[in-house]
């Protein structure tokens, strides 16, 4: 996740719902659903219009997800529109980003000595809470901040630790979750304090909630510490979240070098039935690249 994926997803026009489909209908998609809950985002189907027209594209290729980093930022209405079109067509909402770091400044400090910066962590979690609640969210994503160099990493992680917990404290009523983000430093987060899954399952072991668990990005997993099966087996009852994305470059399923046939595989035999979101763009422009896309998945899925 990072704050300048709107240039990844491309730009996007404003749309409607398809004329004539009455409120609350499900529209029948024309494709095969996918066995797992695949999550789009806006810019993955760009050639087909604006969001809710790409959400009614995804649908009618079989995905049954849909996520959005930016929806806490949308206006209220934009925010029920996106969550009366997933609902029309049957898809269960994914993530977005309750507390938006402030990547250019390298913000915020959460195990820093002021507590400032955890105060307004927690303002941002109590305002996300509407959000989700509007989109029929389960799952927001969060960014445990940035490393204090004045501070021992061992005093930050305490306190990441505590204001994590005092966040779940927050959320848990609502029966919806955190999923904390760890972040690679070698490609495209410097600097950022949450780098691995293992540190995730850490973090949330000690702060103890249903409602404060990992996200296992693979993209910034495989750059970080590789490993990816048994790093998710074992951490495997903390892990809240996951996306796909390959590496290096960032784009679908086969443009790289994790073997996502073989993760599919072991996550049917979980028997996950989580969101998976696509969190990576396309390696073709166009619709040339839309239709790699959904191959892409399809060849995966059919593991």
């Amino acid at each position: 996740m990072t704050l300048s994926r709107r240039t990844l997803l491309g730009a996007a026009a404003a749309a409607s719902l398809v004329p004539g489909m009455a409120a609350g209908q499900r529209r029948s998609s024309n494709a095969a659903r996918f066995s797992l809950a695949y999550a789009p985002h806006e810019g993955s189907f760009a050639s087909r219009g604006g969001r809710i027209e790409q959400i009614a594209y995804a649908a009618d290729q079989g995905f049954t997800a849909w996520e959005d980093n930016e929806a806490a930022t949308r206006s209220v209405a934009e925010q029920e529109e996106m969550a009366k079109a997933l609902a029309q067509r049957g898809m269960t909402m994914g993530v977005f980003v309750a507390s938006m770091p402030k990547w250019s400044k390298s913000r915020p400090l959460l195990g820093a000595t002021d507590g400032a910066e955890r105060e307004a962590f927690l303002a941002d979690i109590r305002a996300s809470l509407d959000v989700a609640k509007r989109l029929n969210a389960r799952r927001m994503t969060v960014v445990t901040g940035f490393m204090d160099p004045k501070v021992p990493v061992d005093i930050q992680t305490a306190r990441v630790i505590d204001v994590m917990r005092r966040a779940g404290d927050i959320v848990a009523p609502s029966g919806a979750a955190m999923v904390m983000e760890p972040l690679n430093t070698r490609t495209n987060h410097p600097g950022v304090y949450m780098q691995t899954v293992s540190q995730g399952y850490a973090v949330a072991r000690g702060a103890n909630s249903p409602a404060v668990k990992v996200l296992a990005d693979l993209y910034h997993e495989q750059i970080q510490s590789g490993n990816l099966i048994p790093t998710l087996d074992t951490c495997w009852n903390e892990i809240g979240y996951i996306q796909f994305g390959d590496n290096p470059g960032r784009n679908e399923p086969s443009t790289g070098e994790i073997n996502f046939a073989s993760i599919v595989k072991w996550l049917k035999a979980k028997r996950y039935t989580g969101v998976i979101g696509m969190e990576h763009g396309n390696s073709i422009a166009g619709r040339a690249g839309e239709d790699r896309l959904i191959a892409a998945y399809r060849e995966i899925d059919a593991a």
